[in-house]
């Protein structure tokens, strides 16, 4: 008899639920809900469980099949209890993310961070298996990354560890979505590339991006990567910029570390090579020779099923 999890990505703008072949690591089925105008606690909740719902009633899968429910969330959280601590970019904060999936489905709900579960799913199925000692690192509407260490995830003292996106890299920086200012997040992620672009052409600066942009909708990194290929020079400005921040970040943990391998994903990695490609150069060039010389750089295998996959292999 076949065993299934249920894994949810809860990121910044979407929430990816997917039913999961627990023997395989295989999505069998998945639903995606956008969440980008529809935040705060009460909002999550009800998309969640409108995904849910739809993913078995899509899959034909009984309730009864499902061995439990995991979850990663783009922020800090309370393994232990469910909770969902802090997470800026959806608006929500001490959310009991497990009292509430629990009273509709009586199952095991576990709850993870966003890049620690991509970090599971790329470990036993994806690009990091085979490794002990990696550091995964997303790039999306924020920076996070996840440190395994002989196989195992590193949680820290409060289990918080990995909150790459949280280095300071300018002491009187940029104002993050954390209430910090300085921070890698705030400099490195897509959402950043877009405030700088969106800046400039307030301005007056002038990019074919403009092509591809719509009245009240964000700059998503398929329209960076289109602007790139035109060679739009406040683009690629942008992004040189990013790449310079997020190399910086990344040498930082590479000699700090020391991790044989670096998993690079998320959604502007996955669309724009070029700031991949520019990421890793420039993150070699600026680490101690020695890691420099040994460190390895992959891709996420996974793609967007990366997070789904891992939370549905969550346990306490």
């Amino acid at each position: 008899m076949e065993k299934y999890s249920i894994g949810i990505d809860l990121g910044g703008t979407k929430i990816l639920i997917a039913l999961v072949n627990k023997i395989t690591g295989e999505v069998i089925h998945s639903v995606k809900k956008k969440t980008k105008k529809d935040k705060g606690p009460k909002n999550i909740i009800r998309k969640m469980l409108e995904g849910i719902s739809e993913l078995l009633d899509e899959s034909k899968i009984s309730i009864s099949n499902i061995e439990s429910i995991g979850i990663g969330a783009a922020g800090q959280v309370d393994r232990e209890n469910g909770i969902l601590i802090a997470a800026p970019n959806l608006d929500c904060y001490d959310l009991n993310i497990r009292e509430k999936i629990q009273e509709y489905y009586n199952l095991p709900v576990y709850l993870g961070n966003d890049v620690e579960i991509a970090a599971i799913g790329e470990l036993k199925f994806g690009a990091a298996k085979g490794y002990d000692d990696i550091v995964c690192i997303f790039v999306g509407t924020g920076v996070g990354s996840s440190i395994v260490k002989n196989g195992k995830i590193i949680r820290g003292a409060t289990g918080t560890a990995g909150e790459i996106g949280h280095i300071i890299v300018d002491l009187n920086g940029r104002p993050c979505a954390c209430g910090a200012h300085g921070c890698l997040e705030a400099y490195a992620s897509r959402s950043a590339i877009e405030k700088r672009i969106e800046g400039a052409l307030k301005k007056g600066r002038h990019s074919v991006i403009l092509d591809y942009m719509e009245t009240g909708k964000s700059i998503t990194s398929s329209m960076i990567y289109n602007s790139i290929e035109r060679c739009d020079e406040l683009v690629i400005q942008c992004v040189d910029e990013a790449a310079e921040y997020l190399s910086g970040g990344i040498a930082s943990v590479i000699n700090f570390i020391n991790p044989q391998l670096i998993v690079l994903g998320g959604g502007l990695i996955e669309a724009v090579d070029y700031f991949y490609q520019k990421v890793i150069k420039k993150a070699k060039a600026k680490s101690l020779p020695v890691p420099a010389t040994k460190i390895e750089f992959k891709k996420a295998a996974l793609g967007d099923f990366s997070g789904v996959i891992g939370a549905a292999f969550l346990e306490r």
